[in-house]
């Protein structure tokens, strides 16, 4: 009895060991995606424009490069393709609600709510992934808001932010549309390899936002730079193909609150890509807060438990 009561704890801890090779490719997705605001800077095209060519380069490379493997067989079984199809509404949904909100609310009001989508996830999984949510992904969490907090406070308490009623509820739709997206994905890790999700991924979000690209354009009456296609190569090629195959190998293999809550890594290195990039300058708050969420990213690691074996896909 004691033999078995021993290999059936042995056997509990191995489903839920930490894949410590999970969490180094999410938190490098995120360091990755950091780089998207000095890039979009550096250019001059609109953010919209970019988007669209970023999100349909990394398709058309990853279909090319995986063109053997047939990464689109089975996107379209009927019990799938509308997952894959909320999917890319839930991810370009989120993207647009976040434009809107800056331009009501200004950036650092609409950053904070979009970087909400983990309090949503915490709440959320153990209804739809039947994940339960541990404590110190909680605690987690509050040191993790505390941060960004922090690092978004000069611009929150600068004066003069307008807080129209419209934009902070997009900009709560924003990270609650985000949330849904991760949770989603989760479920869909189950059926599709890490590169076919990418793919559906970044067609469907850059249809998604090509109206708005169209829009934008047209109104400047500008074309695009050789410095734009440039910054489009790098944005498709290292903050998408790469970044965004990272992540979802990575959440398929972890608790998506943690993947959720590396999340806030995105905002920490940033700043530190624009002084390496543009030269700007890194203030006390950014480093205060930034060291915050890191230790909030170091909580679930160190003391969170691992994937659990038989989740139920969404």
């Amino acid at each position: 009895m004691m033999l078995e009561a021993d290999k059936t704890r042995n056997d509990a801890a191995a489903g839920q060991s930490r894949d410590l090779a999970a969490y180094a490719m999410v938190a490098g997705c995120f360091v990755l995606v950091g780089l998207t605001g000095s890039i979009v800077s550096w250019a001059s095209a609109p953010g919209s424009v970019l988007l669209v060519l970023r999100f349909s380069i990394a398709a058309i490379v990853l279909l090319a490069v995986f063109a053997r493997r047939r990464p689109l067989k089975g996107v379209f079984r009927r019990d799938m393709w509308l997952k894959l199809l909320l999917m890319g509404l839930l991810d370009g949904g989120s993207l647009l609600a976040y434009f809107f909100a800056i331009r009501s609310v200004g950036v650092a009001v609409a950053t904070f709510l979009l970087f909400t989508q983990p309090v949503w996830v915490a709440l959320l999984a153990p209804r739809i992934v039947k994940t339960p949510t541990e404590r110190v992904v909680f605690a987690s969490l509050g040191v993790a808001l505390v941060g960004l907090g922090v690092i978004l406070a000069p611009s929150l308490l600068g004066g003069g932010v307008h807080l129209p009623a419209i934009g902070l509820a997009v900009g709560l739709a924003a990270g609650l549309c985000y949330a849904g997206f991760q949770l989603l994905v989760k479920g869909l890790t189950r059926e599709f390899t890490s590169v076919t999700i990418v793919i559906v991924e970044c067609t469907l979000d850059a249809l998604v936002i090509l109206p708005l690209a169209v829009w934008q354009l047209a109104g400047t009456e500008m074309s695009l730079t050789s410095r734009d296609l440039v910054a489009a190569v790098v944005l498709g090629l290292l903050c998408t193909a790469v970044a965004y195959t990272m992540w979802v190998e990575g959440v398929s293999r972890l608790r998506v609150q943690h993947s959720a809550i590396l999340g806030f890594l995105t905002p920490v290195v940033a700043p530190l890509f624009a002084w390496l990039l543009l030269g700007e300058a890194i203030t006390v708050p950014t480093a205060l807060g930034g060291v915050l969420i890191v230790a909030a990213g170091i909580l679930v690691v160190v003391f969170g438990r691992g994937e659990v074996e038989g989740e139920l896909p969404l």
